[in-house]
């Protein structure tokens, strides 16, 4: 898998292929950035690419090295995750041990540690001591969405690798590509913040359903003398949506910014671009502010539902507030 197969990240890539071109591969590095911007395939990628016996900044994908990594079985290199919660201080001892044996070729081990802000203090101070002084030539990359909450000396010690969010456009394509339909993509991209994260959601059987059902009870507080107070509760009870309901507000308040898209003539950043003739029709029923005053509600409600809120009580607040 060659580095051009990762999507976006042209800093991210120009600075590790540089790095081999140079010999100069850093003893540590810190992917940080958010979830599901492509840390963990980067690090595999680097992992191969140091291996890779047949090119020097990239990796062929048909080595014996690169095979291995795709397989899952290489010897020199070991992955490390949380273990519940948390990586134990035994998992960096583990980790230590398996360091103390030489490498299998002629390249430095390398350890890839998956949510490295989560290890516990034991494991962090573990950590520092291995990062200074590794018994054998290593390559570590930390891979954390939260780097603040590391070590400072982890840290310090470390070379900072900085992943920006995927551009819209770009997971809209991928997704194409995938064959998702244009109207899910749009609504799963606006959700989250990577790729990996889109296609976990819309793997979730209740995802294309929680979208239907918040038109429907958007459509309908619409209306004069709505009835999607009274609809809502039957609903979500039939439809078992009652435990997504943080999707359901992050979806009307997508909903309620398209109004306000339309008005401003933003047509392209429309996220239910499928309902454009509804909303075209619609937008001019109420006017800037209140579109933005209902955009706060849903916020409010996620809120709610946060802090342990009755979840039927805030959805219903939610609906009469629209009507209001």
């Amino acid at each position: 898998m060659p580095f051009h197969d990762i999507l976006g990240q042209e800093d991210v890539k120009r600075l590790l292929q540089n790095a081999l071109r140079k010999d100069a591969v850093s003893h540590a590095y810190l992917f940080t950035g958010p979830s599901g911007s492509g840390q963990m395939k980067t690090a595999l990628m680097f992992a191969q690419a140091i291996f890779c016996t047949r090119l020097k900044d990239d990796a062929c994908g048909e080595c014996l090295e690169c095979r291995k990594v795709e397989h899952g079985n290489h010897p020199d290199l070991t992955l490390l995750a949380p273990d519940g919660a948390s990586i134990k201080i035994d998992q960096i001892r583990e980790l230590q041990r398996m360091f103390s044996y030489r490498s299998e070729g002629v390249n430095p081990k390398i350890y890839i540690i998956e949510g490295a802000d989560k290890m516990t203090v034991q494991a962090a101070n573990s950590l520092l001591k291995f990062l200074e002084e590794p018994p054998a030539p290593a390559v570590g990359i930390l891979i954390s969405d939260n780097s603040s909450s590391l070590l400072p000396t982890i840290q310090s010690r470390t070379q900072r690798i900085p992943f920006s969010p995927l551009h819209p456009d770009i997971m809209l394509q991928a997704l194409a590509g995938e064959g998702v339909p244009v109207a899910l993509a749009r609504c799963a991209v606006s959700l989250t913040s990577g790729l990996e994260g889109c296609r976990e959601l819309l793997a979730q059987n209740w995802f294309a359903e929680m979208r239907n059902l918040v038109l429907q009870l958007a459509k309908e507080s619409m209306g004069k003398g709505s009835t999607a107070v009274a609809t809502a509760g039957q609903k979500l009870a039939k439809t078992g949506l009652g435990e997504h309901l943080d999707t359901l507000f992050s979806m009307f308040h997508l909903w309620f910014k398209d109004m306000l898209y339309f008005l401003y003539r933003r047509h392209e950043s429309i996220v239910f671009i499928d309902q454009l003739d509804f909303i075209s029709r619609h937008a001019r029923e109420r006017s800037t502010e209140q579109w933005i005053a209902y955009m706060e509600f849903a916020a409010e409600s996620k809120r709610k539902l946060r802090s342990n809120a009755n979840a039927a009580l805030c959805l219903e607040q939610f609906l009469i507030r629209l009507e209001g």
